[in-house]
């Protein structure tokens, strides 16, 4: 049977500042995405997010991004190695810390926004983010886009990598996706992001904003929390799945 894993961004409210609605998406996901307060969240809405994946039996990962609070982490930045790397095991210290704390356990990281979008296509920051991982905990297994540099990356290192698709995102005819600078970048529609999700499925591709099928392999599916459509996209893939016979599950470790 076919299966996939459904994996969202979560805890990104920042002290008076909501954003998303993690309570109504946690129902319809398998890994959460936990913001590490550089780009979204705070040490309560971190522990709040935590205790409620283990709640909903969703994996845990954790979600580091550059220290840009102001921009949600979408801003580009480019820091020395050894700073990057100083950054990146502070955000995964301190989600690891708090999953534990509470009887979990953290399986991956992701990286968000700009950080992973410059990773996916520079060796030298996917080599910096995945070392900071494996001195943390080598049995942790790195997230990143499906087909891109991060991924050959991590695969040339004998790392753990599980390759990632998005349902709420355009992707260009290389594969990347469409920057949110551009008209239409994010997907509101429900049925347009079912439609790219069961394309990724079953058929392993995207159709491209300029119509171009692009192959695209992946084991887990993003939706990001703060689209407002998010909620609803999830529900429409959920029936989707079942329809296509497909099993909604945590991802295996690769």
């Amino acid at each position: 049977m076919v299966h996939i894993d459904i994996n969202c961004d979560m805890g990104e409210s920042y002290g008076r500042f909501e954003l998303g609605d993690d309570a109504a998406i946690f129902p319809y996901i398998t890994s959460c995405n936990v913001a590490c307060g550089m780009h979204g969240g705070d040490p309560l809405t971190i522990d709040r997010t935590i205790r409620n994946a283990l709640t909903h039996g969703v994996q845990i990962g954790a979600h580091p991004a550059f220290p840009d609070l102001m921009g949600f982490g979408r801003r580009t930045m480019h820091l020395p190695a050894d700073e990057l790397q100083a950054l990146v095991k502070y955000q995964i210290a301190a989600v690891k810390g708090m999953t534990e704390s509470v009887g979990g356990r953290l399986r991956y990281v992701k990286p968000h926004g700009a950080l992973y979008n410059l990773a996916a296509d520079d060796p030298d920051t996917s080599r910096v983010i995945l070392q900071a991982m494996q001195e943390i905990d080598a049995e942790l297994t790195l997230m990143g886009m499906a087909g891109s540099i991060t991924e050959q990356v991590a695969r040339e290192h004998g790392a753990s990598f599980v390759a990632e698709a998005f349902a709420d995102r355009r992707y260009t005819d290389t594969g990347r996706l469409v920057s949110r600078s551009q008209a239409g970048a994010v997907i509101s529609d429900p049925a347009e992001a079912v439609q790219q999700v069961i394309n990724i499925v079953t058929q392993a591709h995207v159709v491209s904003h300029n119509g171009v099928q692009v192959p695209v392999h992946a084991q887990t599916i993003c939706i990001h929390g703060d689209n407002p459509a998010a909620t609803a996209i999830l529900q429409a893939i959920d029936a989707a799945l079942v329809k296509h016979n497909v099993l909604k599950q945590a991802f295996a470790v690769q």
